[in-house]
């Protein structure tokens, strides 16, 4: 979900980004119904000023003053649309590209050192991608002004202590504390301070791009999809990359063949937003319309008013009317001087470029104190180790450099100054065949210093698509790759600091977290890693829980921690916390009762009940539906359930708003009766029409007062009331190669319905258990919009298929026990210069880059594009970072806050090295799947192959020197061609083979939804070999002895009648045996004495006391422990026509309809010669 960022440029007025991956209505801000908020809402956009390089900058000899060095968020004149989005549209006209010639002489960083880890707390504040678009790095001023005061408090770092919050603390949880900074003169002459005017209420500027409701574009040139690129520039393009001359004009490096392109993206991304036909779908662009989608225009629509935005933080400083000629803002908000350029990469060898010196890091202030200016620390080459070095949250020393050191050891950042590593070496993909390794690929490690590598982020909770960032969107767009990030926020943790303080000190101007990257000036001054402001260091900050030392800031916890998690005073909530509820909406018509679901679910909460997440305040309640609403009465003193029946669902009202949510412990009897009698109370009915629809509307007049968790279980597609739907399937269609049609919503009513419910902080989770077509494509739209999530049961029957009852038996006990956050926002943050466009994952986007999560589960993940506005030239590292502000089950208020640093480089080499292709799979995954939403099925398909065309036509015209009859990839990109071929050959996107839709849609409601970890399964399945598992290289977990077989490759060559084979595909384990495997092993871990008796219908190993059993069961039990939803196992006996599932899972074989790996290897090399060879760079 992205909001397209509007631009005050005349010349850019008419256009409007596109949006992408919604079906439904579109618009810039798009509404949710009553209490939406209006167009452009939340908060001004900001209109900026250039400035000269160097204006206001110190002399080299003026000694700073004692005082508050503070530096606003530095902003600048925004950009026209047209070029914000200049990859979105057609090149109606060029400019002249001029070489720009990046910096490589080593730079001091500009807000980052090689401190230890901390991560920061969510601030909703206005930090969105737009506030620093157009921000001339080298425009920065020094003021000062009076410390700002800070009123004492004592951390505790997991101690049982709490403390309140200071009354002296900004209250930024409400309007009348959580305003914009006073403003005041600056008497200093000798350096003029700069105010920028905010642009007029209706300018869009600040909006970013969704791939849902797309604005009106004006059409382009009709072209063919299939990997064109022409080099687009335009008259108004943002913020080029600076040149040493910064008044020349300069054109982004587009595609060679592309008629239209999007904002800055790399061609991979263009390629999965462009519509077929290279022209983009006018779109109503009226603020009226109903909401975002999980991946739409970022907008400021709200189902309710936007107060969770001043909750974070509010607005910067800055964003106060104001006109160039205004009184110069109060010091403490203006810029700083400029953030101390860092180093850049050195260029590829063959491309030698001239250095640019820069003043170094801190150039103007006082000397560090002597503690601070310890040995530089150690650095590392660009060889990356072939394991991952993360090592969970541990304390690291935080090492200060001198300003000096810091420079010279920086410098070394570059790949180019070591030997070529290992990701860069040259594969011939036609020739070298077997590029799977035979053990898992890890997350690349970033190449930073060792301390930094120990302080970042895991790649588990956060992970970039290129973990070197290019310093220009020009070099992106050179390289054909896609820019994103990849989320797990509230993932389990084993070890996770929580931080109970009275003040959690974060910028005050961009509201960021204090966290391991950022620099100290000295002991009582901080300068921000992502937008370079200089902040005083509280007094309260100078104690250390965990020494119980005073005057070490930089051994905080919150600075030796890039995952922490801080527990919220009153200022971050809006209304006391909530206790924690939950309602189950049960259809009980006649299909749901032959399921026969009602059984295992009653079961399994009343083996739960006393699991379910909450504290001596939750409340549950039950509806149960067929062509009319059952409530129940659970009310303390009675003697049984009671049931009240609303039969006019055309008007549905509550019966008894006060007891049909009861206190679960003061209940737990009736409840237990009511779960004991429900699998029998409508056994003989004869009910076959399903209200789903108004359920719903019931649910959500239940649950608005407090907000809460709605679970709903439905059997069929709904017939009756509101939201009712037709079958649209026809099964003749299934195997179309050509158009798979109705995989968008046929009605708006459920998404409608879903804002409603994120404006009242209510997420809704649907279990579809159905035999039949139920339309998932317009009812996971609850789900999608509201945070909630989505459990499928095909052809579910409780006796007839036991493994979908086992499976739904093991998700429920999942479900209600595993940890559960509510009235929950997140904010990703990044370093200035970056911004992001678009989001994906089930959430409403509240604001510019604030995503609203009525709940937030540990197995959610979420992705987000990114693109360079600016260039990256004064600084060598960027960070992200991403806070997450909900409401624990036990009532507190808590803020989990990630932070990643990665380096950046400006050689395309350099890019290249630094490929997490897995991420980078995962994030074009998402943007296919709001392509098939938004254009069509084989647009997206096409999208994938030129992906993979341009990234490899790019390597080769660029980078690699070596003869071009070959097909060529670094190491790093050797795995990418395999993967979007697994990718096309998955459920979501194949074709050729028959497909029901709803699998197809909830197959991509999975990647939108799931993290990389499980997500990478369910594209690429991992085969092992298991009939000769030794202890040869095992692995000890809780005194049991795992064994570790190689990875095969997906393909039948790799398969033997003589043996046993596990693929594990994420969510469902499949065991092939060889019809002559051998029969020791079928005895002894199956249970049978040969092949011919084994059933046809095994759903598990047996425990059986032989080596070879316990050998094999420790494996499928350590991969079980591995994710959080227990797979099923099928054991599959060869030539049973059972094996045909599994052999769709070997994508290295060719079958009627798609390629084998090599032959797709052939046609990617076709493109590319089709394409004049290596020719479009």
């Amino acid at each position: 979900m992205s909001a397209p960022a509007g631009s005050p440029h005349p010349a850019a007025s008419a256009r409007i980004p596109p949006k992408f991956g919604g079906a439904a209505a579109s618009g810039a801000a798009a509404s949710a119904g009553p209490g939406s908020a209006p167009h452009q809402q939340n908060g001004p956009a900001q209109n900026q000023m250039q400035v000269p390089s160097g204006y206001g900058l110190h002399h080299q000899n003026y000694i700073a003053p004692s005082g508050h060095y503070s530096q606003g968020p530095g902003k600048m004149i925004s950009l026209p649309l047209d070029t914000q989005c200049g990859d979105y549209y057609s090149a109606l006209y060029t400019v002249p590209t001029q070489n720009v010639t990046p910096s490589t002489a080593n730079q001091q960083p500009g807000a980052q050192q090689m401190y230890s880890r901390g991560p920061p707390a969510p601030h909703i504040v206005g930090s969105t991608p737009g506030s620093f678009q157009g921000a001339a790095s080298s425009a920065s001023h020094l003021h000062t002004s009076a410390s700002q005061p800070y009123s004492s408090f004592v951390n505790h770092y997991n101690s049982p202590a709490m403390y309140s919050a200071n009354t002296s603390v900004a209250s930024q949880g409400f309007p009348s504390t959580c305003g914009h900074y006073a403003m005041s003169t600056v008497s200093n002459t000798a350096y003029p301070s700069v105010s920028y005017p905010s642009l007029p209420a209706g300018d869009t500027y600040g909006q970013m791009f969704t791939s849902q409701n797309a604005p009106t574009v004006r059409p382009v040139k009709d072209n063919s999809f299939s990997g064109q690129n022409t080099a687009v520039s335009h008259p108004s393009p943002l913020p080029p990359p600076p040149s040493q001359q910064h008044h020349q004009q300069q054109s982004l490096s587009g595609y060679s063949t592309l008629t239209w392109s999007a904002p800055g993206l790399p061609s991979t991304q263009d390629n999965l937003i462009r519509n077929h036909t290279g022209s983009l779908a006018i779109v109503n662009n009226n603020p009226t319309v109903t909401g975002v989608d999980s991946s739409s225009t970022t907008s400021s629509a709200s189902p309710m008013p936007n107060s969770y935005d001043a909750l974070e933080g509010g607005s910067y400083p800055d964003m106060l009317s104001s006109s160039a000629s205004s009184p110069a803002p109060d010091p403490a908000h203006e810029p700083d001087p400029a953030p101390a350029p860092a180093p850049a990469s050195a260029p590829a060898p063959a491309l030698p470029q001239p250095s640019k010196m820069a003043k170094p890091f801190g150039y103007g202030y006082p000397a560090l104190q002597p503690g601070y200016q310890n040995a530089t620390a150690p650095l590392t080459s660009g060889i990356q180790p072939s394991n991952p070095v993360y090592s969970g949250f541990q304390q690291y020393p935080q090492h200060y450099p001198g300003v000096n050191q810091l420079s010279s050891s920086l410098g070394g950042l570059s790949l180019q100054s070591s030997p070529q590593p290992e990701s860069l070496r040259p594969v011939n993909l036609t020739q070298e065949r077997n590029v799977l390794p035979m053990t898992p690929v890890w997350a690349p490690v970033p190449n930073l210093n060792a301390d930094l590598k120990k302080l970042n982020c895991s790649p588990d909770s956060f992970r970039c698509t290129l973990t070197n960032i290019p310093q220009t969107q020009a070099l992106l767009n050179k390289a054909k790759l896609p820019l994103g990030l990849l989320l797990h926020p509230f993932r389990d943790l084993t070890q996770l600091p929580v931080i109970t303080s009275n003040t959690i000190v974060r910028c005050r101007s961009c509201r960021t977290y204090i966290n391991p990257f950022v620099s100290f000036i000295d002991q009582r001054r901080w300068k921000c890693n992502l937008c370079y402001r200089v902040n005083d260091v509280p007094e309260e900050f100078m104690y250390n829980p965990l020494t119980r030392s005073y005057g070490e800031p930089h051994k905080r916890p919150e600075v030796q921690n890039s995952t922490v998690e801080f527990i919220a005073s009153s200022d971050y909530m809006l209304r006391p916390p909530q206790p924690a509820v939950y309602l189950f909406v049960l259809d009980v018509s006649h299909n749901a009762v032959e399921a026969g679901y009602l059984t295992i679910l009653c079961q399994s909460l009343l083996e739960n009940l006393d699991k379910l997440p909450g504290d001596s305040r939750t409340r549950i309640g039950f509806m149960t539906f067929d062509s009319t609403i059952h409530f129940y009465n659970l009310q303390e003193g009675l003697s049984q359930p009671q049931m009240l029946i609303v039969s006019d669902i055309d008007d549905v009202f509550l019966p008894t708003p006060d007891s049909l949510l009861v206190n679960l412990y003061e209940s737990k009897e009736l409840i237990k009766d009511l779960l004991n009698a429900l699998p029998n109370m409508f056994t003989n009915t004869r009910e076959t029409h399903s209200a789903l629809g108004p359920a719903l509307q019931a649910a959500f007049k239940l649950m608005s007062p407090t907000g809460g968790r709605v679970s709903v279980f439905q059997t069929q597609l709904p017939s009756l009331g509101a939201g009712l739907l037709q079958s649209r399937e026809d099964p003749n269609q299934r195997s179309s190669t050509k158009v798979v049609q109705h995989l968008g919503p046929a009605t708006d009513f459920y998404k409608k319905l879903a804002l409603d419910c994120s404006g009242q902080q209510t997420a809704v989770d649907l279990f579809l258990l159905s035999s039949q077509y139920s339309d998932l494509a317009s009812l996971a739209c609850m789900s999608k919009y509201s945070a909630g999530c989505i459990y499928y049961y095909p052809s579910f029957h409780s006796t007839h298929n036991p493994s979908q009852a086992e499976k739904l038996q093991k998700d429920l006990k999942r479900y209600l026990t595993r940890k559960i956050g509510f009235e929950a926002v997140m904010r990703i943050r990044c370093t200035k210069g970056l911004s992001m466009h678009t989001f994906h994952g089930n959430f409403f986007v509240r604001s510019t880059d604030l995503l609203s999560l009525a709940n937030i589960n540990p197995d959610a993940g979420f992705a987000v594009q990114l693109s360079i506005e600016e260039s990256l030239t004064d600084t060598s590292l960027v960070c992200f970072q991403t806070a997450l502000l909900y409401t624990s089950s036990k009532g507190e208020r808590r803020i989990r806050v990630h932070t990643l640093c990665l380096p950046v480089v400006n050689s395309l080499a350099d890019v290249y090295a630094g490929v997490d292709v897995q991420a980078a799979i995962c994030l074009l995954a998402n943007m296919a799947v709001d392509r098939s939403i938004s254009s069509s099925l084989s647009d997206a398909r096409d999208a994938l192959v030129n992906a993979v065309v341009d990234s490899l036509s790019a390597y080769g015209s660029t980078v690699s020197n070596l003869q071009h009859s070959a097909l060529m990839a670094p190491s790093s990109l050797k795995l990418f061609p395999l993967y979007v071929l697994a990718l096309l050959k998955q459920k979501a996107f194949r074709t050729g083979t028959s497909t029901r839709l709803d699998d197809r849609v909830y197959a991509m409601c999975q990647i939108k939804s799931q993290p990389l970890v499980h997500l990478m399964k369910m594209i690429h399945p991992n085969l092992y070999r298991i009939d000769r598992l030794t202890d040869e290289g095992a692995i000890h977990v809780n005194d049991r002895v795992v064994p570790q077989p190689p990875l095969q490759k997906l393909s039948a060559e790799k398969l033997t009648r003589e043996g046993a084979f596990l693929m594990d595909c994420g969510s469902v384990f499949y065991i092939w045996v060889g019809k002559g495997c051998d029969n020791n092993f079928i005895e002894n871990v199956l249970g049978y004495p040969n092949f011919a008796s084994i059933p046809q219908k095994m759903t598990h190993l047996p425990e059986l006391d032989t080596l070879s059993s316990e050998r094999a069961r420790s494996f499928i039990t350590w991969l079980r422990d591995s994710r959080p939803l227990s797979p099923v196992l099928h054991i599959v006996k060869d030539e049973s026509p059972a094996k045909t599932e599994f052999f769709q899972h070997l994508i290295e074989d060719r079958t009627e309809a798609a390629f084998s790996y090599y032959e797709f290897l052939l046609h990617v090399q076709q493109q590319i010669y089709t394409q004049s060879g290596y020719g479009f760079a």
